[in-house]
C-alpha cells in the first residue's frame, strides 16, 4: 500500500523526469508507474499533484521567484524546485491538506532527495508563503 508520502516522492521524480525530457505524452504515467508497486489511491494522488503543478506552473513559479530572495529559479536544484512546486500547489489548491503537513513533507522529501540544507531552504520559502496566505 502506498502512502501520500510515497506519492509525493513519485511526483517529484516524475516532475524531474518531465523537466529533463519535456513531452506531453500521457504514456509517461503508464511507463513510470509500471515500474512501481502502486495502489490506485497513491497513483491518483501523485498524478493529481503532477497535473496540478503542470496546470498551475506559471503562478507557482511566480511565487517561487517572489519568495526565493536572491535566488534565480533556474539555478535552484531541480529536486528542490519541484518539491517547492508540489508544496505550493498543495498550499494554494488543496484545502484538504493542512499547511503544516504540506511543509513538513516537503522539508523531509527535500532532505531525502538532496541534503539537509535543502530542507532549510525549502522550509524558508514555504513558511513565508504560508504566513502571507494566512494574512489574506
Amino acid at each position: 500500500m502506498s502512502t501520500r508520502r510515497d506519492a509525493r516522492e513519485w511526483a517529484v521524480q516524475m516532475l524531474f523526469r518531465l523537466e529533463m525530457n519535456p513531452c506531453d505524452n500521457e504514456k509517461l504515467f503508464e511507463e513510470f508507474f509500471e515500474e512501481l508497486e502502486v495502489s490506485k489511491k497513491g497513483r491518483n494522488f501523485a498524478e493529481g499533484l503532477i497535473i496540478g503543478v503542470r496546470d498551475n506552473r506559471k503562478k507557482i513559479d511566480e511565487l517561487i521567484v517572489k519568495y526565493a530572495k536572491n535566488w534565480d529559479i533556474d539555478r535552484m536544484a531541480i529536486t528542490d524546485r519541484n518539491v517547492i512546486r508540489i508544496a505550493l500547489y498543495e498550499l494554494l489548491y488543496r484545502d484538504d491538506i493542512p499547511p503544516a503537513v504540506t511543509i513538513n513533507e516537503a522539508v523531509d522529501i527535500a532532505k531525502y532527495f538532496n541534503r539537509t540544507e535543502s530542507g532549510r531552504f525549502v522550509n524558508g520559502i514555504l513558511d513565508s508563503v504560508r504566513k502571507d496566505l494566512e494574512k489574506q
